[in-house]
């Protein structure tokens, strides 16, 4: 018979890159921060909730972007509590995700923590996101999805030229990138971000909250890219209606933004 998993207990845990703490929100909620920041928002039992505004858009995003229920091969790049993972593997079972990791000891107590499904629905594979992207095969991957943060930013390697490039190569025809990315006004940031992924996807589009895109506060944006034109007028109106409205940016309106 195998072991139960102890299952996750509020409190401060040394982790290899530091200190992560688990949170109770309310019984079976559980907050994990790394390092003083947000990290993951899990529901037990519950993968479809997605608590974080720029996952439930991802979300959203990806239930346009494939057909109803189609299993996906996806490579995380940054795992933590493993939410978007969970999420998959409820609306499309089957799928078969890669999520890395750098963090040795924050991969042993998620998966001692949280119901995420065991290898090979989802394997966590400790090591360095770019390193493991550049080493992965051609057209391997129909979705990738990059959240990795040190604090509240991103490491320049995930966000350069080198990184969309080999994101461009791994993706399968059809497939789709999300990146989240934070930053603050005035977005410099972001903006040369999203022109370098827009160098290497023939279809590049960016969501964000409205106030965020005028520059008013720091906060979460998503760079959404692929070889293949998006569904952006499906997921458009999803995401104009759910509880963060947030708009979706492609042609003229991404042009004056990223300029």
């Amino acid at each position: 018979m195998t072991p139960r998993s102890p299952g996750p207990s509020p409190g401060r845990y040394d982790i290899d890159s530091g200190e992560a703490r688990l949170i109770e929100i309310a019984p079976g909620e559980w907050c994990l921060t790394v390092g003083g920041v947000q990290s993951s928002f899990v529901v037990l039992g519950d993968p479809s909730r997605l608590e974080f505004e720029y996952m439930d858009w991802m979300g959203k995003i990806i239930a346009a972007s494939f057909p109803s229920g189609r299993p996906l091969h996806v490579l995380h790049l940054g795992a933590a509590g493993c939410s978007m993972a969970r999420y998959v593997e409820h609306v499309r079972p089957g799928s078969r995700q890669l999520a890395i990791e750098i963090d040795a000891a924050l991969a042993r107590l998620v998966r001692e923590w949280f119901d995420i499904p065991r290898s090979p629905l989802v394997k966590i594979r400790v090591g360095d996101a770019f390193e493991q992207l550049a080493a992965a095969r051609d057209d391997r991957f129909d979705l990738i999805i990059r959240d990795v943060f040190v604090g509240d930013s991103t490491p320049e390697v995930l966000t350069g030229d080198d990184f969309f490039a080999h994101a461009a190569r791994v993706l399968r025809p059809g497939g789709l990138l999300l990146t989240n990315i934070a930053d603050r006004p005035p977005l410099t940031a972001a903006k040369a971000e999203l022109r370098r992924m827009a160098g290497r996807f023939a279809h590049p589009a960016a969501v964000a909250e409205p106030a965020q895109l005028r520059g008013r506060r720091y906060g979460n944006l998503l760079g959404v890219a692929g070889h293949e034109p998006l569904h952006t007028d499906d997921f458009a109106r999803d995401l104009r209606s759910g509880a963060a409205p947030a708009r979706v940016l492609t042609g003229a309106s991404w042009d004056k933004f990223v300029r």
